[in-house]
């Protein structure tokens, strides 16, 4: 089975994936942060690396679904494919940071790609607000991260929930403004109680 924690950065996925994991025996699968050999230079320079880092991204992501699918374990991954060239793709291309030529050639790579793979069994998804997501992104205090810009963030978090709005999978949504699920038991249960319903209740997935 693959499920998958989507939301904009800051919103909790990985903080949320190592919990879930845990909870049910789940194999964790992260978002390749700390040996990304892109992502500094990028928030230095977007207009830049813009074009490099999602590349990388997309490489990363297709051949994580690819094993996931070859596999016979319980995956739960820490964002997906379809954020990269959903999300985080189109804004860097309507912000200029992504030339026509390179935005082209970047979404028809992934048209192909998603033409070989499936969706997640189950998509959950993180909506948080730009103040609690500035909170977290504060409170982790990777370097990296400190040149985010606000109008970055609103512009993911805009299409983080136009993409919401048409996915076609199996979903549950979280409220990352208002549950604690890190530190608190009763909003983790809730989040819990959801995926319970939807995996083993009256109407489970198959």
């Amino acid at each position: 089975m693959h499920i998958a924690i989507a939301g904009n950065i800051g919103s909790g996925k990985t903080t949320l994936t190592k919990k879930l994991a845990k909870r049910y025996n789940w194999t964790p699968q992260f978002e390749p942060v700390d040996n990304n050999p892109y992502l500094t230079d990028y928030y230095k320079d977007m207009n830049r690396w813009a074009f490099n880092l999602q590349i990388y991204f997309l490489n990363k992501r297709f051949k994580d679904v690819v094993d996931i699918a070859r596999g016979d374990v319980d995956v739960i991954q820490d964002r997906t494919i379809f954020e990269d060239a959903r999300i985080f793709a189109p804004n860097l291309h309507d912000m200029g940071m992504m030339s026509d030529r390179d935005f082209a050639n970047y979404s028809d790579l992934f048209d192909l790609m998603i033409s070989l793979v499936k969706l997640p069994d189950l998509m959950i998804y993180i909506r948080s607000s730009i103040p609690t997501i500035v909170s977290h992104i504060q409170k982790r205090g990777r370097d990296f991260e400190k040149s985010i810009r606000i109008d970055y963030l609103e512009g993911l978090n805009k299409r983080y929930e136009d993409w919401i709005s048409t996915y076609k999978g199996h979903l549950i949504i979280v409220d990352g403004d208002n549950l604690d699920f890190e530190n608190n038991d009763s909003d983790f249960s809730k989040i819990t109680d959801l995926i319970d319903q939807e995996l083993f209740g009256l109407f489970p997935l198959k």
